[in-house]
C-alpha cells in the first residue's frame, strides 16, 4: 500500500478495446464520485505513456506509463484521494500486477465489452476522413478484443453497447463495490 494512502484507498481500472468508451465512462464514474462527495482522481492513462519514440520491444510505452503513474497516483492519494479511477489498457497479468504496484493500493479491473460493428461505427464517428487512422483503429480494436478475451485480467465485465453513459458508470461502481 502506498504508505500516505488513506486506509481504505483503492483504484479501478477500465479496461477494454480501443472504442468501446474507457474515458468517457471513466468520466461518468468521476462525475458521480463527485455528486457522491468521494474524494478521487481519474486518469486517462495513454497520456501517460504518450511520448516518441517508444522503446524498441515496449509497443505502447508501458515502462513509462507505470513510471509516471507511480508518481501521479502518489500525489492524488497523498492529497487525500480515496478513489483513483483509471481509464487504460493491459492485456495480461503482469501488466495488472505493474499497475497495482504503481498506484499502490487494491486495485479493480473493469471489462468495459460492446459488439465490434457497435465500435466500428464509432471509431468511424470519431475519426471520420482520417483514413490512416481509422484503419489502424478498426484493426486494433478486433485485435485488442481477442487479445483481451483470451487474457482474463479483469474481475468483471460491463457492456457498453446499450444505456446512457450514466447508467454504464453507475454500473461499473455497483460492480467494482464502490456503492
Amino acid at each position: 500500500m502506498h504508505e500516505d494512502a488513506p486506509r481504505h484507498a483503492r483504484a479501478l481500472l477500465i479496461n477494454g478495446t480501443v472504442g468501446v468508451g474507457k474515458t468517457t465512462v471513466a468520466e461518468a464514474v468521476g462525475d458521480l464520485l463527485t455528486d457522491a462527495e468521494v474524494p478521487h482522481a481519474v486518469l486517462d492513462l495513454d497520456w501517460l505513456s504518450n511520448s516518441w519514440p517508444t522503446p524498441p520491444g515496449d509497443r505502447f510505452n508501458f515502462a513509462m506509463l507505470v513510471r509516471n503513474l507511480r508518481s501521479v497516483a502518489g500525489h492524488y492519494l497523498d492529497a487525500g484521494a480515496t478513489h483513483l479511477v483509471l481509464a487504460g489498457v493491459i492485456e495480461e497479468q503482469a501488466e495488472r500486477k505493474q499497475l497495482a504496484d504503481a498506484v499502490g493500493v487494491d486495485l479493480t479491473v473493469c471489462r468495459l465489452r460492446a459488439e465490434l460493428p457497435f465500435i466500428h461505427q464509432r471509431l468511424t464517428h470519431r475519426h471520420g476522413s482520417e483514413t490512416e487512422a481509422l484503419q489502424w483503429h478498426l484493426h486494433r480494436s478486433g485485435e485488442l478484443d481477442g487479445i483481451l478475451s483470451r487474457a482474463a485480467v479483469d474481475d468483471f465485465t460491463i457492456d457498453t453497447g446499450t444505456g446512457s453513459v450514466t447508467d454504464i458508470a453507475l454500473s461499473v461502481i455497483r460492480a467494482a463495490g464502490w456503492q
